[in-house]
């Protein structure tokens, strides 16, 4: 079995499943407690949060636990909306490819009252900082831009869209949950204020994941009742599989480079295979992309016909964001960089990592390649533009 969909999960790591069993067993106590068993949880979640914000370029007191990169993202945007509206600005810059953790937020605050300009992308999928920059008004209280798109993969010139906002004094966050432990992150160098990140998305268990945010920002609380996180985030913290997701993060970060060249070069077979399919378009810039993500569209088939042929076949994959894979619409994202409806329905994303090698990207390449040409044997859509009833998009 090929496993090509890492942009939906990760398989946690060896290492930090060691971590969950153990701690499980040897700091499973309430960290917020002032006996031994809980200072020896305590100690093990602040470790963790040390660890982490290194990782980042962070202070340890800028990183607060979440259940993942949703609620990390819900919090960071509802936050700068809050301290937005109490100095009278209630207008948000976002774009029209981001994750709907961010977009559904953002719609909700829409109904109460706040102004939403998103920004159209290139056809690469790219938020053009002069852009943002010609965006920003008197009363704009947040930028929120995606570190890397989670379908088709295109990194964000971060670093310069935060400078505009630095210079702008507007609160700039984030969603790097694609890109963390994938791709070099300082939040200082990149003058990044928030940040959200998912565990899972990085070798760590699922359900974990945590909220970068710059001294100084006061948070909203997203879920009360408790005082954990210094009253940022209420609920007892699971140490085991926070310490678990930095011990995955720490591997990520330590092998980026020697993992990112050899991903990044199996990505580039990948993409010049499937290139040769006719009638096939690669999503996403070229090279300002994700090392491990790979997506096409096939004109003339349906992507969920797709993706259970070529399961038979062993290989696992996705049409797109694993959050609306159940949707029989077409993607948000591919829709915003223009392709048409159905061309959009036809694609297929491969989000690869270290384990594959050659052959199983030839073994790839060789069975998209014939389940298309299948596909495509009887879709009376493909039937109708080979007898020119209909114009080739691609």
């Amino acid at each position: 079995m090929i496993y090509a969909d890492n942009a939906a999960t990760t398989k946690i790591s060896e290492a930090a499943l060691k971590t969950l069993i153990e701690l499980n067993q040897e700091a499973w106590g309430n960290p917020s407690s002032l006996y031994t068993y809980g200072q020896k949880a305590k100690e093990v979640l602040e470790d963790a949060r040390a660890d982490i914000a290194g990782l980042i370029g962070a202070a340890p007191g800028e990183i607060i636990f979440t259940s993942g990169g949703s609620e990390a993202d819900n919090q960071a945007i509802v936050s700068a909306a809050r301290l937005g509206a109490k100095r009278g600005k209630k207008h948000i810059i976002s774009d029209t490819i981001e994750h709907h953790a961010v977009l559904h937020t953002l719609n909700r605050l829409t109904d109460e009252g706040f102004e939403v300009t998103l920004l159209d992308v290139d056809q690469y999928g790219l938020v053009d900082p002069e852009a943002v920059r010609r965006a920003i008004r008197e009363d704009t209280c947040l930028v929120t831009v995606m570190y890397a798109n989670n379908e088709i993969g295109t990194i964000q010139p971060v670093k310069q869209i935060g400078e505009i906002c630095r210079s702008k004094n507007v609160l700039f966050h984030t969603d790097a949950v694609q890109a963390m432990g994938h791709i070099k992150i300082d939040v200082e160098q990149q003058n990044i204020d928030m940040l959200s990140a998912s565990g899972h998305k990085f070798n760590g268990p699922k359900g974990t994941g945590f909220l970068y945010a710059r001294k100084g920002i006061r948070l909203t609380n997203i879920i009360d009742g408790g005082a954990q996180e210094k009253g940022r985030r209420a609920g007892t913290e699971n140490v085991p599989a926070i310490a678990a997701m930095a011990v995955a993060l720490k591997e990520n970060v330590d092998g980026i480079d020697k993992t990112s060249s050899y991903v990044t070069k199996m990505r580039d077979k990948l993409i010049e295979g499937l290139s040769k399919i006719p009638h096939s378009v690669l999503n996403g810039d070229p090279k300002l992309r994700l090392p491990g993500n790979v997506n096409f569209c096939f004109e003339g088939i349906e992507g969920e016909s797709l993706l259970l042929l070529l399961d038979d076949r062993q290989i696992q994959s996705s049409s797109g964001s694993a959050c609306t894979s159940g949707s029989l619409d077409p993607s948000h994202v591919l829709l915003a960089i223009g392709r048409v409806h159905d061309v959009a329905h036809g694609s297929l994303r491969l989000s690869i990592d270290h384990n594959i090698n050659t052959d199983e990207v030839d073994y790839i390449v060789k069975n998209v390649a014939e389940v298309v040409e299948y596909l495509r044997g009887f879709s009376p859509v493909w039937r109708d533009l080979v007898a020119g009833k209909r114009e080739f998009v691609l």
